[in-house]
């Protein structure tokens, strides 16, 4: 092969990149450039002796890149400085962009597109757009992550999804989880995470309202944006006991009617519940804080169990007063037919004596 003349290696300084041929050989022409019109002349230069260097490898599949990488590995791609420069028998990759899969030896399957995108990974089937996309994957496999930064801290986690500027980037070894537009929670996995508390004020999902989900369970939201439902296994519940006369607080509560603000409810519509500072007052357990620690709702579900409580209790005294009646009224009517029997026979009076 003939070598780059002199003049042009003495003229340049900084690793520009290197021409490769085939997906396994190892014959490569290096150059080096301080400017780009300098970097145009020498791959031009390059290029040029392209067709010599084509003969001597005829045996092999031909493919032309600008990479500092040499690959032993099959059909990989690699495209900007040291972009898979470590690779041997990792195959099926594609690196575009500084260092992307820089250290990668034997990591199949992966895509890098970024600076420093998955540099340090050896892992399979891992996805990173972005700069310094999975960073710091070693050999975590089959990670998806979309965005600056994004899952930059994982090492060995796998499965895990993020989607946006260092989404995910709080994950280390979970796995499993989905990130979007949210940090992640270190040691957490199976998790999905959407956007982040005090930055979004507002949800709106389609394709719920109207539609009927039946044999479902409700919702609920706690103050940290946890979506569940409220179980009511034995299996899950502790100090069990009988709720007795703790539900007589809600004979103390003030329903009330009002309309939300206008801000909260265009429509102003009418409205039922309880103001929860006034519940609050009554039984603190009956309400739900907020973040910051203030009264923001009324557990509603707690109150229909405590309802239930004292309609039971109302129930049992109702069945009572009804057997203490039938008792009554039985004993009136014995009363009655004792007093019947008792009473004289009526004598007839001839009105001739």
């Amino acid at each position: 092969m003939e070598p780059i003349p002199a003049e042009t290696q003495q003229r340049e300084i900084a690793p520009y990149g290197t021409l490769l041929l085939g997906n396994s050989t190892r014959q490569s022409v290096t150059f080096h450039s301080r400017s780009i019109r300098t970097a145009t002349r020498i791959r031009e230069w390059a290029l040029a002796r392209y067709v010599t260097i084509r003969k001597a490898f005829t045996t092999q599949p031909l493919g032309l890149m600008l990479s500092s990488a040499r690959r032993v590995g099959g059909f990989n791609t690699a495209v900007g400085t040291q972009a898979l420069f470590a690779n041997t028998i990792g195959d099926s990759n594609t690196a575009v962009g500084a260092e992307a899969l820089r250290y990668n030896t034997t990591g199949t399957h992966n895509t890098a597109v970024g600076v420093d995108a998955l540099p340090n990974n050896n892992a399979e089937s891992n996805t990173g757009v972005g700069n310094e996309a999975l960073f710091n994957n070693t050999t975590g496999s089959q990670n998806t992550a979309i965005g600056w930064q994004a899952l930059d801290e994982n090492t060995t986690g796998f499965g895990n999804i993020a989607v946006g500027s260092h989404a995910g980037g709080g994950i280390v070894t979970g796995n499993l989880n989905i990130d979007i537009g949210n940090n992640g929670v270190p040691g957490e996995s199976g998790t999905i995470r959407i956007g982040q508390n005090l930055i979004h004020s507002a949800t709106y999902i389609a394709g719920i309202s109207g539609q009927t989900a039946s044999g479902g369970a409700a919702v609920f939201v706690n103050a940290d944006g946890k979506l569940g439902t409220l179980t009511s296994s034995a299996r899950f519940k502790t100090d069990i006991k009988s709720m007795d006369n703790t539900s007589e607080a809600i004979l103390a509560l003030k329903p009330v009617t009002f309309r939300y603000k206008k801000e909260i409810d265009t429509q102003r519509t009418p409205q039922f519940g309880l103001v929860a500072e006034d519940v609050e007052k009554v039984n603190p357990d009956l309400v739900i804080r907020d973040r910051e620690g203030k009264p923001y709702t009324v557990r509603y579900d707690a109150v229909n169990a405590m309802l239930l409580n004292e309609f039971l209790k109302e129930h049992r005294t109702v069945e009572e007063l009804k057997k203490q009646v039938a008792a009554l009224t039985a004993g009136l009517q014995k009363v009655s037919a004792q007093l019947e029997a008792s009473q004289p026979a009526p004598q007839m009076v001839n009105n001739n004596q």
